[in-house]
Formats: C-alpha cells, structure tokens, sequence
C-alpha cells in the first residue's frame, strides 16, 4: 500500500472527520488521495492561519481530532500563532505540512527547512517519517499524544518521497482508548464533606468540564452547595449557564483582583483548568488562604501552582456525579444573583448613545436571532455586553478563544459551522480582531456556510488602550497621554465592500433599531452575511 493510502487509512480509523488547509506542491500525495475517500471532507482556506484555527474550533465542538494541511515551512509558519491558540485551548488537533523530497535534503532545495523543529515549541510532540514503514505507526502515536490529557495539537511532517513509496506496515489500528476512572471512595468522601463543611464554596469551572462531561452535575453541585461557580477569563466553552442564579461571571486578570474576588469564599473548588491566565504582575497568590480542592483530568495540573487541600486526578464527569449523588438535595435555590442584577443596571444605563453601545448592539442582536443560534465570540472588550445579552444555557451553545492571540473568531466560526452543519453559527468579532483572518469570509462562501458576521467596528485597538490605562496606572506614567497607534479611522476598512470582495453581501448598520431588520433579512437568505455594526469607541 502506498503511504499516502495508509495515513488517509490511519486518519479514518482514529476518528478524524475532516481536513482544513491550504493546499501546496508538496501536498499532493494528500490532494491525490482525496478522490479515493469522498468521506473526507476538505475545507479549504486562502491562508494557513485560518486553517489552522478552523481546525482547532472543530475539534473542540466535536471533541475529536481534526487535521490541518499546511504547505511546508512558509505556511507552517503562517500557521504558528494560531497553533499557539491550540495549544493554550487543548485542541487535539493533527498538523501536517509537506516536505520536500528527502533526497534532496543537503542540496537545500525550494521551501525547505528544519519543519520539526519549527512546530515543536507549539506542538505536544513533532515528528517526521524517514520511510513509508514510520507512517502507520508514527501517526497512532501522534493522535494517542494529542488526546492524552492535556489535550493539544501535533505535528507531522509528510516528506514527498515517503508518503507516495510502497510499504507493508499498515496497521492503523488506534491505541486503545484509556479513560481515567472516577475518583475512589476516600476522595470523594473527603471532597462532599468539604463542601458541606463550607458555608460560601466558590467554584472555578475550566474547559475541562465540558471536554469531559461534567456540566450537568456541576450545574446540581452548585445547587445543592449554594456555590458560586465563575469561568475562566480566557475559554473556549460555556462552562456554567450564564442566566443561572449561581452563575459569578468570569475570573479576572490579576492575582489582586482575582484574590479579592474569591476571598469572599470559605472554599475554592477548581475544576478542569490551567488556572489562571494573568495579564499584569500582582505580588502574591491568586487564591485566598482557604482549603482548596482541586480536580483534574491530567496530574500534571493537580498541583500547578497551587498546594490544594485535596488534589484529585480522575475522570471530571464521573467523579462529579459521584459527588452529587453523595450531596444533600437543595431544599430550595436561589432566585436571582448580585451579577445579574449588575448586568441590568449596565443595560439601562448603556441603551442610548450615538454612535449606538457595544451593550444595546449586543441586546438588539441577541433578540433577533434564533434562539438556537452559536455564537463563536471574539469581542474583547465588548465580551461582557455578549454575556449580558445572550443565553448561553448549555454547552456548545458559545465558543470563546484562548491564548489571547486575535483572529481567532472570524476563521473559528469555519470549524464550528463544519462541526455543526443544521445550526446557525454567529460570529462577534471587532474590527481589529476581524483583519487578521478576514479571508475567512472566502472560505464561507465557498463552501456555502450561512454564517452570520457581525463586525462591531469602533475603529480603534479598544482592548490596547485600555490595557495601556492600566500600564499607566501601574508603571507612574503620564495618565492623559494620547493612544499611540490604536486608532483604525485613517483609513476606515469598508467590511461591506470586503465582505462583497470574499463574495459574501454585507450590511452597514448605524442604529441599533435597525439591526433586528437587518439580522431578518440575513438569514431569510440561507447564505453567509456580513453585518458592519458601528459602535462607540473609548
């Protein structure tokens, strides 16, 4: 069997689904392949960054590896930040790029270059075949590492000569699946008594609970504990509903402000984590010194960080079921939070305005769309007006981006729409954000998506003058100085006209009595759109 046939063989047999790339020279023992596996799909990409992300989405909305084609180390590179972004959010994503032929390896030829060694600081693991025989075996190894907890890509390079030679190695057999088992018995009698003895739990719920199936029994033990349950400041999933009575919000970016928010807890339950992405120096812990718990799915994170009074590795799911059975049922629940009624308060006092809020924009959208609708979120600062504005009750429902590299929502919503084909996909990215994978908008239209687009275009760098407020704050530096490089006004990007240059119709939309219409008309057209939303800046 010729190589190329065994890893398409391989990707099958281990649960691969679909390929994202942007095809080259050097990946033509895979481009040749596709004719003979028409259960592949191949969703393809004008630049390998938006592969590389649409991919990364994709695997976390199916909870299965995906791969990514890349075009040997030019592309490879242009594909880096966004491999970035899979490894901050576990994305157990496959990564290849073709290589030229090994045979001409010491003559240097056209494009060529060390490709393991490029991906190898983004990767759990890089490797690459020296003949046919390493194919079968080297990819089992590659996608058994990358959904090993902690999840996260891999890389695989596809010499030329060695994916299009002969080989009798062509066992592609996956490795046998290992799931943690729940917690033992002493565990979990240590972890219900600590949360009886509690009278204020605060738990912090990371992507690992929807990975793993724990959402639901959360959604009981907070209940049943009267816990507070945050989110992760940076995540890809909704980890806890946002409308619900023990719903905090999400975690700061500061160990001050992330201690004083959580001090006003007896104990800290973290669950399913790295915990916690800080953006500026604050001396001292993150947490208060109170008894923590903490429950992994990898040891390696049992003690990161933290000492925890308990520290489990098992099974999310399992484990936290296990727990709620052994809880007392609520006798009654809470009926509304300090954080909702803030989010209120924050609505009233943001609906008028001209240019029109990012929090009345977010509002009016939210009530046009399906209810159904998935909203692949990119916002920033706008992020806690999408929060306020819609219902994000069960997971799959939002999908956020990690690492903090931006472009992620535009080329994200690619992979979430492959991941679900009969729902409406909505993408919020700024205009800032929207630029660094703009061309994401030719992949929708080529492969005919109906995602909905929605630019909210303050013409500004928002996030960076505000962090740079902060840096002045923090450092003693001129408090009213001007915002060097952060405005986008001189020109102001035309997304309309872009949007219609990508073939997809755009609508500019100034007011916000005019979004509910403008969203109507969208979707009556089953294909992909792109709303311009013009908002206030600073």
């Amino acid at each position: 069997m010729l190589g190329r046939h065994v890893f398409m063989e391989g990707l099958i047999a281990n649960g691969v689904k679909a390929i994202f790339g942007n095809p080259g020279t050097t990946e033509n023992p895979l481009l040749e392949s596709l004719a003979d596996y028409p259960q592949m799909p191949y969703y393809v990409a004008l630049q390998e960054s938006i592969a590389a992300c649409a991919a990364t989405y994709y695997s976390q909305a199916t909870n299965s590896p995906s791969l990514v084609n890349l075009h040997v180390a030019p592309g490879l590179g242009n594909a880096i930040g966004m491999m970035f972004g899979a490894l901050k959010a576990g994305s157990p994503v496959l990564i290849t790029a073709g290589q030229q032929d090994t045979r001409m390896r010491l003559r240097e030829p056209l494009l060529s270059h060390d490709l393991v060694a490029m991906a190898k600081p983004v990767t759990k693991w890089s490797g690459e075949p020296r003949h046919a025989d390493e194919i079968a075996p080297m990819l089992r190894e590659a996608l058994r590492i990358a959904m090993t907890p902690p999840r996260g890509p891999v890389f695989m390079s596809m010499p030329v000569d060695v994916f299009s030679a002969e080989t009798q190695v062509t066992d592609v057999r996956p490795d046998t699946s290992l799931r943690l088992p729940v917690a033992d018995t002493v565990q979990i009698h240590r972890f219900v008594e600590l949360l009886k003895q509690a009278r204020s739990p605060g738990i912090v719920a990371g992507d690992d609970v929807v990975v793993y199936g724990g959402a639901s029994a959360l959604i009981g033990t907070a209940e049943a504990t009267n816990a507070t349950v945050y989110q992760e400041g940076l995540r890809v999933h909704a980890t806890f509903p946002n409308r619900h009575p023990s719903f905090g919000g999400r975690i700061p970016f500061e160990a001050s402000t992330i201690r004083a928010l959580l001090s006003r807890h007896d104990l800290i339950v973290l669950i399913g984590g790295p915990f916690f992405e800080e953006i500026w120096y604050d001396a001292g812990s993150s947490l208060p010194d109170v008894p923590l718990i903490r429950l992994e799915q990898s040891p390696e994170r049992v003690n990161r960080n933290f000492v925890p009074t308990l520290g489990i590795c098992a099974d999310i799911g399992a484990t936290l079921e296990a727990t709620l059975g052994k809880l007392p049922r609520p006798s009654s629940l809470p009926t509304s939070s300090a954080y909702l009624a803030s989010l209120e308060i924050h609505l009233q006092k943001a609906w008028s305005g001209t240019p029109m809020t990012a929090t009345r924009a977010m509002h009016e959208l939210a009530q046009a769309l399906p209810s159904d609708s998935i909203v692949v979120d990119e916002s920033i600062t706008a992020y806690p007006d999408v929060a306020a504005a819609f219902d994000f009750s069960a997971p799959h429902t939002w999908y956020g981006a990690r690492g903090g590299g931006i472009g992620q929502g535009v080329a994200g919503a690619i992979g979430i729409q492959a991941a679900h084909p009969g729902r409406r996909i909505v993408a919020i990215s700024g205009d800032g954000s929207a630029m660094y994978s703009i061309q994401a908008l030719w992949s929708a239209a080529h492969h005919q998506m109906p995602i909905l687009f929605v630019i909210l275009a303050n013409r500004e760098y928002r996030v960076l003058k505000h962090n740079l407020d902060i840096y002045r704050a923090r450092f003693g530096a001129v408090s009213n100085g001007p915002y060097p490089h952060m405005n986008l006004d001189t020109p102001a990007v035309d997304f309309v006209q872009t949007a219609k240059g990508h073939g997809i119709d755009g609508t500019l939309v100034d007011t916000p009595e005019a979004i509910g219409p403008a969203v109507k008309a969208a979707l009556a057209t089953g294909k992909p759109h792109l709303l311009e939303l013009i908002i206030a800046g600073k």
